[in-house]
C-alpha cells in the first residue's frame, strides 16, 4: 500500500499544465494564469502630465516663490495645448492634461489666487522644475513587458492589460472536471430518500470543491451500481479534462468502478493509500485525463480531494501543486488511537504568537456534519498517542483562518 507522499508523486507526475486558450478579460478569466508576457504598446504616460490641478508655469519665474503670472489659455484633460507658456506666463491645467511647451513645474490650485485681467498669484516656495510632473513613459515604455508569463490574473492585471490593448490574452485555462457519484441507495437533493436511500451530499461537495479550487465542475448526475450505467456516464465524464468519482471503489460485491475503468482504458497507478480516512482511493490516467476514485464516505471523499485532487488541478492550471501545510500547537491535549496516519478535522487560528490548532469533536468519516467547524486537518501518526497541550503538529489548511 502506499503512502499519502508516495500517492501524490504520482499523482503529480501525471498532472501537466493543459494547453493555453485565449480568452477575453472577464470574470471568467479572473484568477487563472497568464501563459505569455504582455508587452506595452504605448508610453505611458504618452506626454508629460499634469498630476494634479493648478497653473503649468516656468519654475524659474517664482523668484522667492511669488509671482503674478498672465494666463494664456486653459488645459482640461483629453486636449493638447496650443500656446508656448513664456517668461510671464501660465496655463491653468486640469489633473492628466499634457504639460505644455515653455512649462516646467504645475503649482496646486491651492497655492494659487486668481486676479482681475486673467491673471493669478502664484505662492510656492518649494518651485522647481518637474513639480507635479509626471514624465512621459514613467510607467511603461513601448515594448517594455509588463505583465509576465505565469502571473495570476488579479483586478490590477485587467487594469494594465487594458492599459496596453491587451483585452484578450492567453491564458491557462481552467480544467473542466467531471463529477459522478455511484451507488443504487443515491438519490438526488431534491428528492426525499426512501428506505436504504440517501441523498448525493458527496456529489454537491465536490462540486463545491473544484470550483474553490478553480476547476470548472461539470455535474453527471448518479450512475447506478451496473456495469453498463458506469460505462455509460464514465465514458461521458472522459471527455473532460478530469473525472472524479464517489464510491464504489471499495471491496464490496458491488464497488464496480476498478472494473469498468480498466475496461475503458483507464490504467489504475494506485488504489488504497495507508491514511485514514480516504484508505480505498483510486487514482489512474487515459491520457492526458486523470482520473479519481474517491470513497464514498463524506469527510473519507473531502480529504483525499484536498491531499490529491487540488494538488493535480492547480498543477493543470499552471500553480505550484501544494497542499498547503503549516505547523501548528494544540491548544488541549489530544489522546487519538489510530493503525494509519489520521487526517483530523481541526480547527486552525493564527494567532500573534503562531498558528494554533484544535482538533473538533468528530465521530468518523461518515460525520460530515461535525465537520462543519472544521478549516483544516491535523496530521495524527499511528499508534496510541497522547497529543498534549503546546506540541506542534502538521496541519492541512483548506480554508483560510478566520
Amino acid at each position: 500500500m502506499h503512502t499519502v507522499a508516495q500517492a501524490l508523486e504520482i499523482v503529480l507526475a501525471n498532472a501537466k499544465p493543459l494547453v493555453p486558450i485565449s480568452m477575453r478579460l472577464s470574470a471568467s478569466s479572473l484568477g487563472l494564469r497568464l501563459a505569455e508576457d504582455a508587452a506595452s504598446d504605448v508610453d505611458s504616460p504618452p506626454f508629460d502630465k499634469a498630476m494634479m490641478d493648478g497653473f503649468a508655469l516656468r519654475a524659474g519665474d517664482l523668484q522667492g516663490g511669488n509671482a503674478e503670472l498672465a494666463i494664456i489659455e486653459e488645459i482640461p484633460a483629453g486636449t493638447m495645448p496650443t500656446k508656448v507658456v513664456e517668461l510671464g506666463q501660465a496655463s491653468r491645467i486640469m489633473t492628466g492634461a499634457p504639460i505644455p511647451r515653455g512649462a516646467d513645474a504645475v503649482v496646486m490650485i491651492e497655492r494659487c489666487e486668481l486676479l482681475p485681467d486673467q491673471r493669478v498669484r502664484v505662492n510656492e516656495p518649494r518651485a522647481k522644475a518637474g513639480l507635479n510632473i509626471l514624465e512621459r513613459a514613467k510607467e511603461m515604455r513601448v515594448g517594455e513587458v509588463v505583465v509576465h508569463a505565469g502571473a495570476t490574473l488579479r483586478p490590477q492585471e485587467f487594469g494594465v492589460l487594458a492599459s496596453v490593448g491587451r483585452d484578450v490574452v492567453r491564458v491557462q485555462p481552467r480544467p473542466r472536471v467531471a463529477i459522478l457519484s455511484t451507488g443504487d441507495e443515491i438519490v438526488e437533493p431534491s428528492q426525499k430518500p426512501g428506505p436504504g436511500q440517501i441523498r448525493n451530499s458527496n456529489g454537491m461537495m465536490l462540486l463545491g470543491q473544484v470550483a474553490r479550487a478553480g476547476g470548472e465542475p461539470i455535474f453527471l448526475g448518479i450512475a447506478r451500481d451496473n456495469a453498463d450505467d458506469l460505462r455509460t456516464k464514465i465514458l461521458q465524464g472522459l471527455d473532460a479534462d478530469m473525472v472524479i468519482l464517489s464510491g464504489g471503489v471499495s471491496a464490496g460485491k458491488l464497488d464496480l468502478v476498478p472494473g469498468v475503468l480498466a475496461e475503458l482504458g483507464v490504467e489504475a497507478l494506485f488504489h488504497k493509500v495507508a491514511m485514514k480516512p480516504g484508505k480505498p482511493i483510486l487514482f489512474g490516467i487515459r491520457p492526458p485525463r486523470l482520473v479519481f476514485g474517491l470513497p464514498g464516505n463524506p469527510v473519507s471523499s473531502l480529504v483525499c480531494f484536498e491531499l490529491f485532487v487540488r494538488p493535480a488541478l492547480r498543477v493543470m492550471m499552471g500553480r505550484p501543486p501544494g497542499p498547503s501545510w503549516v505547523n501548528a500547537r494544540l491548544v488541549k491535549d489530544h489522546p487519538y488511537r489510530t493503525d494509519r496516519p489520521t487526517y483530523f478535522p481541526s480547527r486552525l487560528t493564527l494567532t500573534d504568537a503562531g498558528w494554533t490548532v484544535d482538533p473538533i469533536a468528530w465521530f468518523g468519516s461518515p460525520d460530515l456534519r461535525g465537520v462543519l467547524s472544521a478549516n483544516a486537518f491535523a496530521l495524527l501518526p499511528e499508534g496510541d498517542h497522547v497529543h498534549r497541550v503546546g506540541q506542534a503538529l502538521a496541519v492541512l489548511r483548506v480554508e483560510d483562518p478566520h
